[in-house]
């Protein structure tokens, strides 16, 4: 082989290594809280907001913050350091990247998972009905 193209195998190989190594640092995966405690890597912890306790924005810090519950059923502070984002009193699920922070989990982003508008009511029980009680209409047929 070519000394030139040795050179750029080599020069490629060393970049995808460094690709990879670098993305395994920063994302551990999906994780509840537990795990993320015990481990020092970002984590992606889903659960939902807990409604009734305390939401919080500090505009002095810029800092939101909210108790979320795991999918494990543990409940942890979740800390912010950004606005409360769109449509949080919406969300049915949350997804939280970050690092657990003693006894809170401090979020680098924020997930927000709302129910989507384009389904077909049958989660509502009545197919037939929307929400907010308009019937829904069948698509005109195609001719």
């Amino acid at each position: 082989m070519k000394p030139k193209a040795l050179a750029g195998l080599a020069l490629i190989a060393v970049f995808a290594f460094l690709l990879f190594r670098s993305f395994g640092q920063q994302v551990g995966g999906y994780m509840d809280f537990a795990e993320a405690q015990r481990t020092d890597t970002e984590a992606h912890v889903v659960g939902t907001w807990v409604k009734d306790q305390p939401v919080s924005y500090d505009p002095a810090s810029n800092v939101f913050s909210f108790v979320m519950q795991d999918e494990q059923g543990e409940k942890r502070t979740v800390r912010y350091h950004n606005p409360k984002p769109a449509n949080f009193e919406q969300a049915q699920q949350v997804v939280v990247m970050g690092k657990a922070d003693g006894d809170a989990f401090t979020a680098s982003h924020i997930l927000v998972k709302c129910p989507s508008k384009y389904n077909d009511g049958r989660e509502y029980g009545d197919p037939a009905q929307h929400p907010e009680g308009v019937p829904m209409t069948a698509p005109p047929a195609r001719t």
